[in-house]
């Protein structure tokens, strides 16, 4: 049962709980130390360790959140500036988590398993960054809106920006999104059809608005171009101040961090379809479109993104006034944990076909079903039945 604002007339029970979520960038900022003090080089691995396996162990020992915002307190709530300043901060302490890596990838004092964790670090913050650019995006101040495509450049992945904001949020929850992924494909089979379809939807819906405004591709208005022009600055000015060497781990932590990305929009709107209207037309997002999760860890460290379904329903508003929501279909555990499951299909599908289908009462009909899977999971659903 969810409750709605707090005893004792709390605006958010877990005020103080969102500066926490800037650990998730001060990964980048302690292995080194930790490494020093302790002697343990699991340190250099510290980002996967605390995504894969510190918070869902927190998830299942904290459990669920359980408070909604109230009505009352919407406007005071999104206009207070404090939760802007969480985002914000988010940026300075992953740029020089970056540069200080770039250090040691350049030197000699590390060895290749050590870089390769402290790459892997990297990028697990770069993708957790990325999640601090999608709620910044979403914003209409130009501010803000500059700032996601700063904490895009780590990633590299600046078409993101449009791509999110102009084509998923437009086809969620259909087969013409290639971020929402069809029940019985893959993790592997979906990565490189939303990072292929992203990129090229991205283009294409980008070169339409620069038409719509009498504009080239290559205008200085190009959101992509500027996107990509602070990756190209960033990784320019970092290979020119610590050397070529950095090159690999820069790469490597690039892609790590937009693989966690696909892999949380895998998670995020598996097997879901939105109803049709008598003309065709798909209906507006619901909150029956998204998967959910309500656990408390991870809500903060991601920035209520588990709220997901409230999202997609009201796109504008900002992540400490996003609701859970009853009719929301919801995942056994928290995205952090899901994104492990979603690695190994066999037992990603055990988890989770069973429960599109309970969703939709058992019709197949209803789901975003992979086409050539459909005929095996209706003869398996039929077999279970």
């Amino acid at each position: 049962m969810q409750s709605v604002g707090k005893p004792k007339g709390s605006l958010d029970p877990k005020r103080h709980l969102w500066v926490f979520g800037l650990l998730a960038p001060a990964c980048a900022l302690l292995p080194s130390q930790l490494v020093l003090r302790t002697g343990y080089e699991i340190f250099w691995w510290i980002g996967p360790v605390l995504i894969l396996i510190v918070i869902p162990v927190l998830d299942w020992v904290v459990g669920e959140d359980g408070s909604n915002p109230r009505d009352e307190d919407y406007e005071r709530l999104s206009n207070d500036r404090f939760y802007r300043w969480c985002t914000y901060l988010f940026l300075p302490i992953q740029l020089i988590g970056l540069v200080i890596a770039s250090a040691m990838w350049a030197g000699d004092d590390l060895s290749l398993l050590d870089k390769l964790g402290l790459a892997t670090t990297l990028g697990f913050v770069s993708g957790i960054g990325i999640n601090a650019a999608h709620e910044l995006g979403h914003r209409v101040e130009v501010l803000e809106r500059w700032l996601a495509k700063l904490a895009l450049a780590q990633s590299g992945y600046g078409h993101f920006f449009v791509e999110h904001n102009r084509g998923h949020h437009v086809r969620v929850a259909t087969p013409e999104d290639p971020a929402s992924a069809r029940l019985g494909e893959s993790l592997w089979e979906f990565l490189p059809r939303s990072v292929g379809g992203g990129f090229r939807s991205a283009i294409g819906l980008e070169r339409e608005r620069l038409a719509r405004r009498d504009r080239g591709w290559w205008s200085p208005h190009n959101h992509i171009l500027q996107a990509w022009a602070m990756s190209l600055v960033l990784f320019g000015t970092l290979i020119g101040i610590f050397g070529i060497a950095t090159v690999p781990w820069l790469f490597l932590q690039a892609v790590i961090g937009a693989s966690l990305l696909e892999t949380v929009n895998y998670v995020e709107h598996y097997g879901l379809l939105r109803e049709r209207r008598p003309n065709g037309l798909y209906r507006r997002c619901s909150a029956r479109d998204s998967w959910n999760s309500d656990r408390l860890v991870t809500n903060i460290f991601m920035f209520h993104l588990q709220r997901h379904s409230d999202h997609h329903a009201n796109p504008g508003r900002r992540y400490q006034t996003l609701r859970t929501s009853a009719l929301a279909p919801r995942l056994p555990a928290g995205y952090a944990s899901m994104i492990v499951l979603a690695a190994i299909p066999p037992l990603w599908r055990a988890v989770m076909d069973k429960r599109v289908l309970a969703h939709y009462d058992g019709d197949l009909d209803k789901a975003n079903v992979l086409p050539r899977k459909r005929v095996r999971l209706a003869a398996s659903h039929r077999a279970a039945a």
